[in-house]
């Protein structure tokens, strides 16, 4: 089973009165966690990235694991008998048994917002328009059943400042020619329809979205979810299930275009993170990966074993611990 974790901080819009026109894109240097490469980054973007492979321990499926956001769902201690890891294994019928995403909210209903107030260059019905806007980019971003079968997420692409020039060479690249550098997957949810497919129609999730005062005066928004996607192989009579876990952190600026380049209703990326489990590493192809199965092959790996359904920390944690750490290995899916 397979996660990979990256981290980018796009190039800020450029205010009104700083715009410089010609200016060329900065340029940093970045060590991958594998193998110590260093790997240039232009178009404005800081990449740091760490790439987790994370093999499953069965013995950590089992069992029922309360826990809210924020907090950490413990690890069962001990072993467990093989008869009860069998009883506990995701069928089409339960594709959440054994998971403590049994007990998460379906789709939106399990991400926390916060009540509006005015904050910075909004009132407080322009910081609830926000929320609202937020919300449409998570659902069509991450939830929308069109782009988790591979589709363009036109409408969560909509959402986003066409200005932000870095961003958008992303967006152009992305989709047409994945890679390290272009990965479509820092922002959206994706698999491949002819390799996978959902099982079910529900995504479970478990964050929050929150906010405050950031550059110029703009609305920083934060949203930190985690999605769990119950999947199996898109062949014709497959019934084996397993689970896609994606945690993703991104944060919006909502500007105010009295003082920034942006057209109103869309927000500018100010970073985004991205954890996932069984979903594939080393591999940009512009989709999640799944294995299925113990008698697939997993990528073994030498990071620390991780939870990923444990909140308790920030994603910012995760990362500096996962950085250079190269392939770990998952308790649980």
């Amino acid at each position: 089973m397979v996660a990979r974790r990256l981290r980018e901080e796009p190039d800020r819009p450029t205010g009104w009165r700083t715009y410089q026109l010609g200016s060329g894109p900065r340029e940093k240097q970045r060590r991958t966690g594998r193998r110590g490469r260093k790997i240039w980054f232009g178009a404005g973007l800081l990449a740091v990235l760490g790439l987790v492979a994370v093999g499953l321990d069965p013995a950590g499926v089992v069992g029922w694991f309360p826990g809210g956001d924020g907090t950490h769902s413990g690890r069962q201690e001990g072993g467990t008998a093989p008869s009860t890891i069998v009883a506990q294994q995701p069928t089409l019928e339960e594709p959440f048994k054994g998971s403590p995403a049994q007990g998460w909210g379906d789709g939106l209903a399990g991400i926390r917002f916060p009540t509006a107030r005015a904050t910075g260059w909004m009132s407080k019905a322009q910081v609830d328009q926000a929320l609202d806007r937020t919300r449409d980019f998570l659902s069509a971003s991450s939830l929308d059943a069109g782009v988790l079968r591979g589709k363009r997420p036109d409408k969560a692409i909509a959402l986003i400042n066409p200005r932000q020039q870095d961003v958008q060479q992303l967006l152009r690249t992305a989709f047409r020619d994945p890679s390290r550098k272009n990965n479509p997957l820092l922002l959206f949810s994706r698999f491949d329809p002819a390799k996978v497919k959902l099982a079910g129609d529900v995504v479970k999730t478990r964050g929050r979205v929150t906010y405050k005062a950031g550059e110029r005066g703009a609305l920083q928004v934060t949203a930190d979810v985690t999605y769990v996607y119950p999947v199996t192989a898109a062949e014709e009579g497959s019934d084996q299930v397993a689970r896609t876990i994606v945690r993703r952190e991104t944060v919006m600026s909502w500007d105010d275009p009295a003082k920034v380049r942006t057209q109103p209703g869309t927000f500018s990326v100010v970073s985004y993170k991205l954890d996932t489990t069984n979903g594939g590493c080393d591999r940009f192809n512009g989709y999640l990966n799944p294995k299925f199965g113990p008698g697939q092959p997993a990528d073994t790996g030498n990071g620390p074993e991780v939870d990923p359904y444990d909140r308790s920390r920030p994603m910012d944690e995760r990362m500096r611990e996962a950085e250079g750490q190269g392939c770990g290995r998952a308790s649980r899916t």
